[in-house]
């Protein structure tokens, strides 16, 4: 057995976090950012690196540390019932619900959309997106070779020619970030803005699905110790940070400067493309749509693998992990031709909620080893998360919804009793309560045990 791995292979499983991490959203959201948080830019990225970069990070280290197998088994703690709904309502959501499908539309709508005349876009979405699935199928169904697909090939490639935008952007810059305002959420709380922005890559929740992929390969590479594992995680996973950080970042200052040529767009996948024609005209298109397709297809790879492998062990009598994996593609291939727009829409409230709930198990399974996984303090820590986070999803629902009588007075309430519920984090003083809360029970509990003894 191995105590520790060696300078290659923590490249190679760092290599393999990035590629896994890094797709679809990865590259939309931080644009659309940098446009809309203008001169604040530097504020809002360090706010988008923590959601999008340390939690990450933090959700597979947790997976290590407290010895769990699974999400399933990582959420067990607070109860069977829960552990079973939240893993089904994560994996869904970065699955075939939301990320899956967003997955094939916005390599569409960035890559292909510029070729295509308007009046046979859905026709071309119901094409490529099918192109897209199969090829998805056809590596989802060979799992044991993934290390390598993603690793040594995909992710190299995926860099090579995000890398020749970038260095154009910052060669022959489009404008100066001190000369655009910010707008918005971004003028007078930048630093929130972007961690709230960091949610819609989904990556915190990925974290606890990828976890399976990359302990598992940690694992083959001879570390069994959980302790050691973890370690070797958090140091093959400094590669990744610095990797997504600096592309993070400049996507960041990619959008705030493109403000000074291209003008505004209405999301990260249209300036993008603006960016990108501006600087190579019709090869710059090109480019981007083979940036963007290998981005999302190898974002899409990992997600079917690690539901497929989730729901084949969680219910093993109900279907084979081929199975699953064939079914959450079609899905995912049906939803995908709903659109970008409307998916984006839809997540957002979904996001709001189970947001909350990852951070806070994440953070109780790193402290694992110190509460050795009370069952008191994980439930009334995730019950009062629970209650704090249905009034985020209310907030993030559509405005027509908001805007009727009775979501109107739960919103009001939430904006009254919950402290930072108008930053997005309303959920933070009770989740912190209910660990309080959950310590002194336990204490109490163990304090009576051995006045009985």
């Amino acid at each position: 057995m191995k105590e520790k791995l060696n300078f290659q292979s923590n490249l190679l499983i760092g290599s393999l976090l990035f590629g896994l991490f890094f797709g679809a959203g990865n590259l939309i959201f931080p644009v659309q950012m940098g446009q809309l948080a203008g001169n604040n830019t530097l504020q809002a990225t360090i706010g988008f690196l923590i959601t999008g970069v340390g939690l990450p990070l933090l959700g597979v280290v947790a997976s290590a540390l407290s010895q769990s197998e699974s999400l399933f088994a990582m959420a067990k703690p607070v109860s069977r019932i829960y552990s079973i709904l939240f893993t089904c309502m994560l994996y869904l959501t970065i699955g075939p619900l939301f990320a899956i499908p967003r997955t094939a539309t916005v390599a569409f709508e960035v890559g292909l959309n510029p070729f295509i005349r308007k009046e046979y876009l859905q026709l071309g979405l119901f094409l490529f997106s099918l192109i897209f699935f199969v090829v998805t199928l056809y590596f989802s169904l060979r799992p044991g070779r993934i290390l390598d697909w993603i690793g040594k090939y995909l992710t190299p490639v995926f860099l090579v020619l995000l890398s020749v935008l970038m260095i154009a952007v910052y060669v022959k810059p489009m404008g100066q970030v001190s000369q655009f305002a910010a707008q918005g959420n971004y003028i007078d709380k930048p630093l929130f803005a972007g961690i709230l922005d960091g949610y819609n890559t989904m990556d915190a929740l990925a974290s606890l699905a990828f976890a399976i992929i990359i302990i598992s390969n940690i694992e083959r590479l001879g570390i069994k110790n959980p302790n050691r594992k973890a370690v070797e995680i958090f140091k093959s996973g400094l590669v990744c940070v610095v990797g997504m950080s600096v592309i993070y970042a400049s996507l960041a200052y990619m959008g705030v400067t493109s403000l000074g040529s291209v003008g505004r767009g209405d999301n990260g996948g249209i300036i993008m493309s603006m960016v990108s024609e501006h600087y190579f005209g019709f090869i710059g298109k090109v480019l981007l749509a083979a940036i963007v397709t290998v981005a999302c297809l190898k974002t899409a790879i990992g997600l079917i693998t690690s539901c497929a492998q989730m729901f084949s062990e969680m219910f093993p009598n109900s279907a084979s992990y081929n199975s699953y994996a064939i079914m959450f593609t079609v899905f995912s291939f049906a939803i995908a031709n709903f659109g970008l727009n409307k998916i984006i829409q839809l997540s957002l409230p979904v996001l709001m909620f189970l947001y909350p709930l990852a951070i806070t198990l994440i953070i109780l399974s790193l402290l694992a080893p110190v509460i050795n996984k009370q069952r008191d303090i994980y439930g009334w820590t995730t019950g009062l998360t629970i209650i704090a986070a249905f009034f985020d999803l209310c907030n993030a629902l559509p405005t027509a919804i908001k805007e009727t009588m009775t979501m109107s007075k739960i919103i009001s309430f939430a904006h009254l009793y919950l402290p930072g519920f108008d930053y997005g984090f309303g959920w933070l003083m009770p989740a912190l309560g209910g660990f309080i809360l959950g310590t002194i029970i336990w204490r109490i509990r163990l304090w009576r045990a051995c006045a009985k003894n």
